[in-house]
C-alpha cells in the first residue's frame, strides 16, 4: 500500500508491488464496487462522471470501446482506472510529450506508477522504464503514435501482459478530423502485435462522420460507442468583429485583472508580438507556441498552472492536457480553422463549471487567408476539400443569425431542444430585424430559373456577375438573374442564401456536393404570400479587408 506522502524521485514512476491490484475477474464479478473503492483511494471521488461507470464497465467486459467526452469530462479516467483495476500493463498513445509529462506527473503524484517513453530520455531512465515492465511494477506506460507505427517499444513490452491499449486524441486518425496525422492510421497494426488486447479510444471532438471512421480505422470490432453531451451550459459564446484587436484586447483584460485565460493567436510571431504589447501595459502574460525550446514551452506552462501568469497568448500548440480549472475566458484572436478546433480550445474556460466567455474575432480576411494556407499546405486534393469544408462550417458559425449554441451542437450531432439559449450574443442580445423580401425573392427566383441543381456558391457567382469556369460550361451567364445584383459581394449572398436555408424557404440536400432547391415555403415566397426578414450582424460592415500574406501557424 502506498502513504498518504509520496516523495519524488528522479525518475517519473514509483516500483510497486503488483498484488495491491484487482483482477479482470475479480472486478466483474464484484460489479463496481471495488472500482468504486479505487476511485476514492487514489482521485478522491465518491462518485463517476457522466458515461465514466459504464465506459469503465465495457473496457474491464474486454470490449473495444470507443468514448467521445467534452473537454472536463473525465476522459483520462475512463483508462487509467481500468489500468489499476486489470493489473498487468496498460499502452497509452499519446501525440505530444508534454500531453504524456502532465498525465505521468499527476498519476505519479497520486502513487500510480506511470512512465513515458520518449526521445528525451537518458540510457538510465529508459534501462530503469525497462527493468520495471519486465518486474510488472509499472502500470501505464505513454508512447507516441510516431514510435508505436515504428514499433519501437522498450524491448520488455511485447513479453509484457499488456492487458489495455489506450489511444488518445482519437479524433487525429481520422482524414475527416481538424487534426489529422497519418501515424495514428497504423494503430491498427497493434491488434496484430497485441491480439486479443481490448482497445479503448478517446477523443473530445469527434462529429459522427469521424466516430464512424474512428471504428473503421483501427478496427474496433464489436465496438461499444459511448457519446457524451457537447453542450457546456456555462460557457457563453460571442462572436464580434475584428477591427483593432489589441485594443479590444487591452480593454477586455482591463476589466478581467484577476482572472486567467488564453489568447489563441495566428502565428508564432502573433502570439510573441501580442504578449510583449499586453506585457508592457501591465498584463501578466506570456506567449506559447511550438518554436520555443522544450524548457521554455514547459516553464510557461507550469507558470500558467501556478498562477504567475495570468494570460497565454498562444498558437494552437498550445493547451491540450492542460488541466487548469480556473480559466475565466479563451479568446480567438483570428478564426480557427474548424469548429473541431475551436470547440476543443473553448473547452479549456470554465473547467470548474463556473463562468466562462468564448470570444472570437471575426473578419472575412482571416477567413481568406485560412483558406490560401490549407490550399497551400495540406497533402492532397481530398485532404484541401475536407479541410475547406470544415473552414466553411467554422466561418457559417461566425456568420450565423441564429443561435450559436444550437449551431455548435448540430455540428457534433447533438440537438438542442431550446431555440433560444440565453447564454450567446445572438440569443442575449437579438440582432434588428430588416425586410428583406425583394432580396430573397430575387435569390429564389435565380435558383428557379438554372437549368440545373447547383451549390451556394455558383448561385451566388451567378446572382453577382462572376465569371468562371462552371458558369460558362453551363451557360449561367445567360440565365435571366445572372448579374441582376452585382454591386452585392459573393460572400453576402452565401450568408443570404444559408439563412434563408435555416428559415425554411430553402433547402441544402447531398452529401459531399451538397445542392440548393426551392421548399413550399419558397413557393408561397415567390408568389408573394411570404415575407422575409434578415439581421445585420456588426462584422458585415467593419473588418472585412483580406489579410494579405501568409504566417507560420503552428
Amino acid at each position: 500500500m502506498f502513504s498518504n506522502t509520496f516523495i519524488p524521485r528522479s525518475l517519473p514512476f514509483y516500483d510497486v508491488p503488483t498484488n495491491q491490484f484487482l483482477s479482470i475477474g475479480t472486478i466483474i464479478g464484484g460489479g463496481m464496487r471495488e472500482a468504486g473503492e479505487l476511485l476514492k483511494r487514489y482521485w478522491g471521488y465518491t462518485s463517476f462522471r457522466p458515461l465514466q461507470k459504464e465506459i469503465i464497465q465495457s473496457v474491464l467486459e474486454g470490449n473495444d470501446t470507443l468514448a467521445v467526452m467534452a473537454t472536463g469530462g473525465g476522459k483520462s479516467l475512463c483508462y487509467q482506472l481500468p489500468a489499476l483495476c486489470l493489473g498487468g500493463l496498460t499502452i497509452v498513445i499519446s501525440p505530444l510529450i508534454a500531453l504524456m509529462k502532465n498525465q505521468v506527473d499527476d498519476l505519479n503524484h497520486r502513487g500510480i506508477p506511470a512512465a513515458a517513453w520518449n526521445s528525451s530520455l537518458e540510457y538510465s531512465e529508459r534501462k530503469r522504464i525497462d527493468d520495471c515492465i519486465k518486474a510488472g511494477s509499472l502500470r501505464l506506460l505513454f508512447i507516441s503514435p510516431e514510435r508505436c507505427a515504428r514499433s519501437q517499444f522498450p524491448g520488455s513490452v511485447i513479453s509484457s501482459r499488456v492487458r489495455l491499449i489506450a489511444i488518445d486524441e482519437a479524433h487525429c486518425i481520422s482524414a475527416w478530423g481538424h487534426d489529422f496525422r497519418p501515424e495514428y492510421r497504423q494503430l491498427r497494426n497493434l491488434r496484430k502485435t497485441f491480439p486479443g488486447v481490448p482497445v479503448i479510444a478517446l477523443t473530445a471532438t469527434a462529429t459522427p462522420e469521424v466516430r464512424h471512421d474512428i471504428i473503421q480505422q483501427l478496427g474496433l470490432s464489436p465496438a461499444r460507442e459511448f457519446v457524451g453531451g457537447f453542450n457546456r451550459p456555462n460557457l457563453h459564446y460571442e462572436v464580434t468583429a475584428k477591427q483593432d484587436h489589441l485594443i479590444f484586447l487591452q480593454n477586455y483584460l482591463g476589466l478581467h485583472r484577476n482572472e486567467a485565460g488564453i489568447i489563441y493567436c495566428a502565428s508564432r510571431n502573433d502570439s510573441e508580438e501580442t504578449a510583449s504589447w499586453l506585457r508592457k501595459r501591465g498584463f501578466l502574460t506570456a506567449a506559447y507556441h511550438a518554436g520555443l525550446p522544450p524548457q521554455i514551452r514547459k516553464s510557461t506552462q507550469d507558470a500558467f498552472l501556478r498562477n504567475e501568469v495570468q494570460i497565454i497568448c498562444a498558437t494552437v500548440a498550445f493547451g491540450m492536457g492542460i488541466d487548469k480549472p480556473d480559466v475565466r475566458f479563451v479568446i480567438h484572436s483570428t478564426l480557427p480553422r474548424s469548429l473541431d478546433a475551436y470547440y476543443q480550445e473553448t473547452g479549456r474556460a470554465g473547467r470548474d463549471n463556473k463562468p466562462g466567455e468564448c470570444i472570437l474575432l471575426y473578419n472575412r480576411g482571416d477567413r481568406a487567408r485560412l483558406s490560401r494556407l490549407i490550399g497551400l499546405n495540406t497533402i492532397n486534393a481530398s485532404q484541401t476539400r475536407i479541410a475547406l469544408k470544415k473552414l466553411e462550417a467554422m466561418a457559417e458559425f461566425c456568420e450565423t443569425t441564429a443561435c450559436r449554441r444550437k449551431f455548435l451542437l448540430g455540428y457534433f450531432g447533438e440537438a438542442l431542444p431550446s431555440d433560444n439559449c440565453a447564454s450567446c450574443d445572438i440569443c442575449k442580445h437579438p440582432l434588428d430585424e430588416q425586410d428583406q423580401t425583394a432580396t430573397a425573392q430575387l435569390i429564389a427566383s435565380c435558383i428557379q430559373a438554372l437549368p440545373a441543381r447547383f451549390g451556394i456558391g455558383l448561385i451566388s457567382d451567378v446572382l453577382h456577375g462572376s465569371g468562371g469556369a462552371k458558369i460558362r460550361k453551363y451557360d449561367l451567364d445567360k440565365s435571366p438573374s445572372y448579374g441582376k445584383g452585382k454591386k452585392i459581394s459573393r460572400d453576402q449572398y452565401r450568408l443570404w442564401i444559408r439563412e434563408l436555408v435555416r428559415q425554411g424557404f430553402l433547402s441544402q440536400t447531398g452529401g459531399r456536393y451538397p445542392v440548393i432547391s426551392i421548399t413550399g415555403k419558397g413557393d408561397d415566397l415567390l408568389a408573394g404570400r411570404a415575407r422575409v426578414t434578415f439581421s445585420n450582424p456588426d462584422w458585415q460592415t467593419t473588418g472585412m479587408n483580406e489579410t494579405k500574406g501568409t504566417q507560420t501557424i503552428a
